[in-house]
């Protein structure tokens, strides 16, 4: 996986470093390279994987319930 930062003209470095550390957060690499740096457990990567499976069913869900309040609130008069 590479991650490409354009570097504007008259730029400074840490403004463009800023850019990249905000592209690899987004991206979930910071999370995954020190995640891969220690060893994981089978049993603590099945705890892991359980709380990442429940946590996306919740998003999902409040996704949902927030299109159906914007779905039923539609037309109001005022």
């Amino acid at each position: 996986m590479a991650v490409r930062v354009l570097v504007k003209n008259n730029e400074p470095l840490e403004k463009t470093l800023k850019r990249l550390r905000k592209i690899c957060n987004n991206e979930g690499i910071t999370r995954e390279l020190k995640r891969t740096s220690v060893y994981e457990k089978p049993s603590e990567k099945r705890r892991r994987k359980e709380r990442e499976r429940i946590k996306a069913i919740r998003t999902a869900k409040k996704k949902a319930e927030k299109a159906a309040k914007k779905k039923k609130r539609k037309h109001r008069p005022r």
